[in-house]
Formats: structure tokens, C-alpha cells, sequence
């Protein structure tokens, strides 16, 4: 995001690979936001998303015990609240996995309660 005030907001749109400039609008008290700039309905959708609940996919690696490599390539199977990525990692760092694990393999059930798995995004 690049300018925030009280009602209005602007960013780049990264859902493809147009790049469009989005302007929005918070219209009204009840949270109705008007989107511009968009050259697709997509745009849209994610602005309104990333203003009132931004989410990332989070990739990272992991400690692989027993195995032909030392780390283990991990991501989350949905996007994870933007706020929690921090205590996300955090939990994601005490991570230890033991060998053999397979291609999306679940290591961790519902991270911190998002109702988010992390996976195993090779075999080892």
C-alpha cells in the first residue's frame, strides 16, 4: 500500500501481471469501499481484501532431522493473516521435522489457529 488516509487509499494490484494502480475509496460507515484504477474484477477484490484483511502465503524452511539435507522447504497451504506472520515464523523456527517426509505432507495442523496447515513443499 502505498498512501493511506482517513478514507482513501492507494497500491499496486499484484494479482496478475498487469500491475494496475488502484485508488480506494472508503464510501460509506458501513465499510463500503469504491475501487478504481482495476482492469479487472480481480483488482477489485483484492484491494478491498488488503485493506481490511490482508493474508500472505508464508514460505520458509524448517530443521529436518535424519535426512540427506539439513533444512526442509515449508509453506503454509492457505494464505495466514498478515499480523500473525511474525508469531507464525516464530513457531515455524522451534520446527523440527524428522525424515523421511513426503511432498505435501502436513507438519503442522491449523498454525496458531488460522485453520491453516503447513506443508512440506518437497520430499526428504
Amino acid at each position: 500500500m502505498n498512501k493511506t488516509d482517513n478514507q482513501h487509499s492507494t497500491m499496486t494490484c499484484i494479482v496478475c501481471p498487469m500491475g494496475c494502480h488502484l485508488d480506494i475509496e472508503h464510501t460509506t460507515k458501513e465499510g463500503n469501499y469504491q475501487v478504481t484504477g482495476n482492469q479487472c474484477p480481480r483488482g477489485e477484490q483484492y484491494a478491498i481484501e488488503e485493506i481490511t484483511h490482508p493474508t500472505r502465503m508464508l514460505t520458509t524452511t524448517v530443521k529436518l532431522n535424519h535426512g540427506n539435507v539439513t533444512r526442509l522447504p515449508v509453506k503454509t497451504a492457505q494464505p495466514v493473516p498478515k499480523a500473525l506472520l511474525y508469531q507464525c515464523m516464530q513457531q515455524l523456527n522451534q520446527l523440527e521435522v524428522e525424515a523421511p517426509v513426503k511432498q505435501g505432507q502436513v507438519l503442522i495442523k491449523n498454525l496458531l489457529n488460522t485453520g491453516v496447515d503447513v506443508i512440506a513443499t518437497r520430499s526428504a
